[in-house]
């Protein structure tokens, strides 16, 4: 049997190609491209991989590196046009305007001159930008090849950027500019759950209140030289006075977040839910796990994994409610939410089915608000465009979700958790519902998951604030 084209790579030899003949390639370019020849080529220029400074860079946002731009013209030479066997001679360049990420290049390389005697070849090579805008051109000089080459075309494999500080430091970027809110932290009494909020309010996210043994609080903080400067202590003798003390402050508006520090999540949680004094609102209240995942074009809300153990349908109007008004804090005016279950077909045999065909139609009476809402669907629908057309799934939701709802706690946990250590996710997590955001921690997660969770309650913070005035 034949194969594709597509799976060789052939020459035009010196006699083949004539005066005036051209080759094109449309190439666009991603942040993993900036990131992969920043790491090939060790180019570390700030005005390419450092967002802060390319805010305040003439260019006002990140740029490509422009002999990223070259690399495409290297590419028709290399490949096609003359293609295999041709030996580079010279290049001259002028770059007229920065790439940036997204932007379209199409690059056009045509034959000016032929020498017959050394069998060298000019081309004029030419950049444009979506917008027909000159970005590079130049001249390029070869000794093109004199013998046809067909050869099956190697298949490289494929490359994963997986850079968590730059992620963690995107993600802190989306509150750039606001001012910090004071956050009480409950009990903030070993090495992480300490260093978390101190590294928050490092990053201008929140004010911290410490709520928990104090001499405890500094002795760890000088065993781990965490500097606790601009942070109040606030004086208590055990955990359960810690979550009781925090939740007051919230509950007085003295502070506009709540953070678990090291005691049990009962212990706050039975706090925020007390019917004398706590942080009950009409929603029932709910988690969302926020994953950047390396894999996935956006960032996934995951709900409900940390709360709800078996929800009802009742409770999983709420829980799909709080996850929406999330994600339109966070810039989603429509989030596509998937509910998710152990198939894609509606049957009495399985409970999460008979709620996800419920939960749609609740959608469409205006019951759940907000949203795009399909379901059920299997985790690999959900996500994977792939997926869902083998399966014949035609859907606005299906392989493009931004909000996942699991059918219980269980299987939430385990696909946070999953996504987190086998697809090096970045988690943030927050709780919902309340009258105040919490940020809800696991024992085992860093100071640096800890500050990303921050970032959220700062933002809806200072939505809450924007929509009071309002």
């Amino acid at each position: 049997m034949d194969r594709n084209v597509t799976d060789f790579i052939q020459n035009r030899t010196f006699d083949e190609i004539q005066v005036g003949d051209r080759a094109q390639l449309v190439r666009t370019l991603r942040p993993d491209d900036i990131h992969l020849f920043a790491v090939m080529s060790g180019d570390v220029n700030p005005t390419h991989v450092d967002p802060e400074f390319a805010r305040s860079s003439q260019f006002r946002e990140i740029v490509g590196h422009s002999m990223w731009g070259s690399t495409l013209i290297s590419t028709i030479l290399g490949t096609e046009f003359p293609g295999p066997g041709t030996v580079y001679v010279s290049q001259g360049l002028n770059f007229h305007r920065p790439i940036t990420i997204g932007d379209t290049l199409t690059i056009t390389v045509t034959c000016r001159e032929k020498f017959e005697h050394n069998h060298h070849m000019v081309f004029d090579c030419l950049a444009l930008n979506q917008d027909g805008l000159k970005v590079i051109d130049g001249v390029a000089e070869v000794q093109a090849p004199t013998e046809k080459i067909k050869r099956a075309r190697v298949h490289l494999p494929e490359v994963t950027i997986s850079d968590r500080e730059l992620r963690y430091g995107h993600l802190l970027s989306i509150t750039a500019g606001m001012a910090p809110i004071p956050i009480a932290v409950a009990h903030p009494c070993d090495a992480e759950s300490l260093r978390g909020p101190i590294q928050a309010a490092q990053a201008g996210l929140v004010i911290p209140v410490l709520v928990g043994p104090e001499m405890k609080i500094r002795a760890i903080a000088e065993q781990e030289g965490i500097d606790l400067h601009g942070a109040r202590i606030i004086d208590v003798a055990h955990s359960h006075e810690a979550a009781e003390t925090a939740v007051t402050l919230a509950r007085e508006g003295q502070v506009e977040a709540l953070m678990k520090g090291s005691l049990h999540t009962d212990e706050l949680m039975g706090a925020v839910v007390s019917k004398a004094g706590g942080l009950r609102t009409a929603r029932r209240i709910s988690h969302v796990f926020l994953a950047d995942v390396p894999t996935y074009p956006h960032p996934l809300l995951i709900t409900d994994a940390a709360i709800n153990i078996e929800p009802t349908l009742e409770d999983k109007v709420d829980i799909i409610q709080n996850a929406i008004d999330l994600a339109h804090v966070m810039g989603l005016p429509e989030p596509k939410v998937a509910i998710l279950s152990a198939v894609e077909t509606v049957t009495s045999k399985i409970r999460s089915t008979i709620d996800a065909a419920a939960l749609c139609k609740m959608a469409d009476r205006g019951q759940i608000k907000g949203g795009l809402l399909d379901g059920p669907l299997a985790f690999d629908n959900a996500v994977s465009l792939v997926a869902a057309k083998t399966k014949g799934i035609r859907s606005l939701v299906a392989g493009n979700a931004d909000i996942l709802v699991v059918p219980d706690l269980e299987s939430g946990n385990m696909v946070a958790k999953q996504l987190e250590y086998l697809a090096n996710a970045l988690m943030a997590g927050v709780v919902l519902g309340a009258r105040v955001p919490i940020v809800l921690t696991s024992r085992a997660d860093t100071a640096e998951t800890r500050a990303a969770s921050c970032a959220i309650v700062q933002l809806m913070a200072h939505k809450k604030r924007e929509a009071r005035l309002a």
